[in-house]
């Protein structure tokens, strides 16, 4: 069974009541295995997260590329960008989960080197504004290249049919999606 992975949508609230309320929506889901606030636009990012951290019902949850936010709202990992490899070990160093997206073999490679424990790989189906999608195929020889780091398919995954598309990769670890959920 694959793990899954939820990372918040913000297109889903404008404003803190709304994203309390969506909050409320997400803990009614049972079948979460991972879950991470991610909000790139928000200026309360900090207050957010910590509305997130005192609200979400899941032990597996993760901050978004912010290390030192991740360990005074003791959560469970910390989701790097593509462009924070140098702080992988930082995370490490600090006890968190550390997961990393990465958009390449060489970038998973990269991560694997660092120590990172997982992975999301990028994008797998067709996605807006994310260019050409990698595919089953690519995300296969991942799989295959990198038995030693959970990889979580990341990108276009909205429905079952991809999910049961994702469950013929064997070994694949998981998936990540924003829009799968709500």
């Amino acid at each position: 069974m694959l793990k899954r992975y939820l990372i918040t949508n913000s297109s889903k609230y404008r404003d803190e009541v709304e994203f309390r309320r969506y909050i409320e929506k997400i803990n009614r889901y049972s079948d979460i295995d991972y879950i991470i606030y991610r909000d790139k636009e928000n200026p309360r990012y900090n207050d957010f997260a910590e509305i997130f951290a005192r609200s979400i019902s899941f032990e597996q949850w993760l901050i978004h590329q912010d290390i030192e936010l991740a360990i005074k709202l003791q959560s469970f990992g910390v989701h790097l960008t593509s462009q924070q490899f140098s702080e992988i070990p930082k995370a490490k160093d600090r006890g968190l989960w550390t997961l990393i997206s990465c958009h390449s073999l060489e970038e998973i490679a990269e991560a694997e080197r660092l120590g990172a424990d997982g992975v999301t790989f990028s994008p797998i189906f067709e996605t807006p504004n994310k260019g050409k999608p990698k595919g089953i195929e690519e995300l296969r020889k991942a799989v295959t290249l990198f038995p030693k780091i959970k990889i979580f398919a990341l990108g276009g995954i909205v429905s079952e049919r991809e999910i049961q598309q994702l469950e013929k990769v064997d070994f694949l670890f998981g998936f990540a999606s924003i829009r799968f959920w709500c």
